[in-house]
């Protein structure tokens, strides 16, 4: 069975709620203070079976101007709208913003139901009927039906109801894809079973036992109980009016406004891109930066609006803006909302949601613009691919991206494949199924290869940055698995070489200037002669007049391999090291260890390079310490 949801809309005292009781026998005032005034208050909810069996949820919503905010939090999730007006008074200012209001919503289908018949003779319904069709003109119902009824009599309530199941089957299932949510509208407590929530689901499925997230603040509860229309089920859906009883929340943590959904499906922000487009009867314009409420789902938050292409938005314009919240919303693009001004308060704009957790937007900018552009009206694989390169060097997954699109997932999916098939996407963590844009990561080979260059002209005589070096400087924040794939991509189209912790150009070496070039001679002639007995680099350095220059030219031929480092100061020629390394591995040919003595007779060395000799065979791994003796660590 299709899930429907009517609501009604319209002026105050036009005879929604009679109407609602006299389609359903359910009478939707509920609490003491609206049966006292004898006006709807807040949100009232029924249901009809009609003549086809399908069963039809109605939001019943209140007409007064003071509790449009709860006509709006009603109209968030109706399939069509029946707009009530009265026979005896006709079109006035809550009919006209309550239409205005659902035509923001993206409500696009409905009639029109003339109640009090019983109030008016024959030529005044007339009148109102030719009023009403004319006012209709240029609206989502300029064709939709007319039908006069009076709630009191009962004239006209049989034919509305087969209108209704005429349309009702005519309209369209809505889609179940994409997360579960509830915009909550109503939130109590019931003895015995604790906190509930209302609302009107929208895509996707919720079942008992599930856990879900309170959206925006971040708790998590589990799903104690499930009824649709009264009735207890164990799974709901999109589209139905659904109660939920929560376990592990208190009432006093959920508000009005609050969204309840699939775990981890939401991204809570204070900022949000829209479309908007101004009403054509707005009586002045809205200005960049003026105060406005912001109403989506069930929802009202104060903001400021930034128009990001002009300084005021005036009646019948649309425009692309960012919203400034005072409190956070969890959205998805698609998303319909409506805007209405601080004070005097009335509906001035409304649109879809086009981001709904952008970056601050510097204005007048036409790249971003663009942007907004594609958003709004480009091909799915375009706004993915926006997405994508907005998301930067973080990347993107695909259930951000279902946020971000309102996709189905398999659509989705397919659509991801063949961008990665086309290089258009890179994925670069597969476990965590994190993507970017071809176009970011060619930025970043480009950034890392400059980043290369600057230092090879800087460092002239190093061989290259260290790892650890090159990840900071290319970017602190860069996740570790980016930086792997970016390394291994540069090495493996031979940009970039890696020799241990180094990284190079792949075509740097380092190359000496004439005067370098004579006093690299001079260093390595002085550790060939010494041999075995190398002389201690600060005595060298005092022959020197260029000390820095010889300290860089000691690192490029340790970074060579031509000499190597035993201690602070101490460096052998590497083959009177290799010489060394071939005695002591004869020695231990006929013996099990080897203490400072016998390494002293077989080398004819002093202390001053025995101990440390030792040591740095013990460091690389040839000989292990055993007291104060030393063994081949491997024979």
């Amino acid at each position: 069975m299709k899930q429907i949801v009517l609501g009604t809309a319209g002026h105050i005292d036009h005879g929604k709620t009679t109407l609602v009781k006299a389609l359903t026998g359910t009478d939707t005032d509920r609490l003491k203070e609206e049966k006292a005034r004898g006006i709807t208050i807040e949100l009232g909810f029924a249901h009809l079976d009609l003549p086809s069996g399908q069963r039809l949820s109605i939001v019943d919503v209140p007409g007064h101007e003071k509790f449009v905010k709860h006509m709006v939090a009603g109209a968030t999730g109706i399939d069509f709208v029946a707009l009530v007006i009265a026979a005896d008074e006709g079109v006035m200012p809550q009919t006209r913003e309550h239409l205005d209001i659902c035509s923001l919503l993206g409500v696009s289908h409905g009639l029109v139901v003339l109640t009090k018949i019983d109030m008016v003779d024959e030529e005044w319904l007339g009148l109102v009927v030719e009023d009403v069709r004319e006012y209709l003109q240029g609206t989502f119902l300029a064709k939709s039906p007319i039908m006069p009824v009076s709630a009191v009599s009962g004239q006209g309530v049989p034919e509305l109801i087969k209108v209704l199941d005429d349309m009702a089957q005519a309209l369209e299932e809505r889609p179940a894809h994409g997360p579960w949510r509830l915009p909550v509208d109503r939130v109590f407590t019931m003895k015995g079973f604790g906190t509930v929530i209302t609302g009107t689901g929208m895509g996707g499925f919720v079942e008992v036992g599930q856990e879900v997230t309170i959206y925006p603040e971040g708790l998590t509860a589990k799903v104690r109980g499930l009824q649709v229309h009264n009735a207890e089920v164990r799974q709901a859906r999109g589209g139905q009016r659904t109660a939920v009883n929560l376990q592990g929340v208190e009432k006093a943590t959920i508000e009005r406004g609050d969204v309840v959904a699939t775990s981890g499906s939401l991204k809570p922000s204070l900022w949000v891109d829209v479309e908007a487009v101004a009403l054509k009867d707005m009586t002045r314009p809205l200005k960049h930066r003026a105060p406005v409420r912001f109403h989506a789902g069930s929802g009202e938050i104060m903001g400021r609006i930034m128009l990001l292409d002009r300084d005021d938005l005036k009646h019948g314009e649309t425009a692309f803006c960012q919203v400034r919240l005072e409190r956070a919303v969890a959205l998805m693009a698609g998303d319909h909302y409506v805007l209405r001004s601080y004070s005097p308060v009335a509906t001035v704009a409304g649109g879809v949601v086009l981001h709904p957790h952008p970056g601050r937007h510097k204005r007048r900018r036409q790249e971003i613009i663009d942007d907004l552009v594609c958003l709004r009206a480009g091909t799915s694989q375009e706004k993915v691919a926006v997405h994508a390169r907005l998301a930067g060097p973080e990347g993107i997954t695909a259930d951000d991206l279902v946020r971000l699109t309102s996709l189905p997932r398999k659509e989705l999916d397919g659509l991801l494949s063949d961008m990665l098939t086309k290089q258009e996407l890179v994925r670069y963590d597969k476990e965590g199924g994190r993507l970017i844009a071809a176009g970011v990561q060619a930025a970043l080979m480009d950034e890392a290869l400059s980043l290369l260059a600057g230092f090879h002209a800087q460092q002239p005589l190093k061989p290259g940055m260290g790892r650890e070096e090159f990840k900071q400087r290319l970017g602190a924040g860069i996740a570790p698995k980016l930086y792997a794939h970016l390394l291994r991509k540069l090495t493996d189209e031979g940009k970039v070489a890696v020799e241990k912790d180094i990284i190079r150009l792949a075509g740097h070496q380092v190359r000496l200037q004439e005067d370098e070039r004579a006093l690299r001679s001079r260093i390595m002639r002085a550790y060939e002669e010494g041999g075995p007995t190398p002389p201690l680099f600060k005595e060298l350095l005092e022959a020197e007049k260029d000390k820095n220059q010889a300290k860089k030219l000691l690192s490029v031929l340790v970074n060579e391999g031509a000499l190597v480092k035993i201690k602070e100061d101490l460096y052998y020629h590497r083959e009177a090291l290799e010489a060394l390394k071939a005695k002591l591995v004869d020695y231990f040919a006929g013996h099990e260890r080897i203490g400072a003595a016998q390494f002293k007779e077989i080398t004819g060395l002093s202390r001053k390079y025995l101990i440390p000799l030792l040591e740095y065979f013990d460091s690389i791994q040839l000989t292990i310490r055993v007291g104060d003796e030393r063994m081949l660590r491997k024979r």
